[in-house]
C-alpha cells in the first residue's frame, strides 16, 4: 500500500469517528490527490480552526478557487458547520478531511467528477 493510500484509510477513519459519516472512498481519494504534496508535510496537512487567516486562506482558496463558490456569509457558516461536524476539540484537523466535508457540504461533488 502506498503512502497516500495509506493516508487515505487515515482520513476516512478520522471521518467515521469524528464526523460520523460514511465515507465515499472514491470522492475522498480525489479530493486528497487535488490536496497535492500538502498531505505528507505535517504542518500543511493539518488545518487550525483557531487560526483566523488559515480559515480564510482555505476559504479562498478552496471554497472559492476550486470549488468556484462565490464570497458570502454562506461560506462562513459552512466553514462553521463543517468544523463543529468534525469536532472543535480536535485542535489540528486533516485538511483533507476537511476539505471532503466542505465538498458534501457546499454539494460540490461535480468538481472531482
Amino acid at each position: 500500500m502506498s503512502k497516500r493510500d495509506e493516508l487515505i484509510e487515515k482520513y476516512a477513519a478520522a471521518l467515521k469517528e469524528k464526523a460520523g459519516v460514511t465515507v465515499d472512498m472514491d470522492l475522498l481519494k480525489k479530493v486528497t490527490i487535488g490536496c497535492g504534496p500538502s498531505i505528507y508535510n505535517k504542518d500543511s496537512s493539518t488545518i487550525s480552526a483557531n487560526d483566523s487567516a488559515e480559515m480564510d486562506r482555505v476559504k479562498k482558496n478552496f471554497l472559492i478557487k476550486k470549488l468556484g463558490l462565490t464570497e458570502g456569509p454562506t461560506l462562513d457558516e459552512g466553514l462553521d458547520a463543517v468544523i463543529e461536524q468534525y469536532g472543535k476539540s480536535d485542535r489540528n484537523k486533516y485538511r483533507a478531511a476537511i476539505y471532503y466535508l466542505l465538498v458534501i457540504h457546499f454539494k460540490k461533488k461535480s468538481v472531482y467528477a
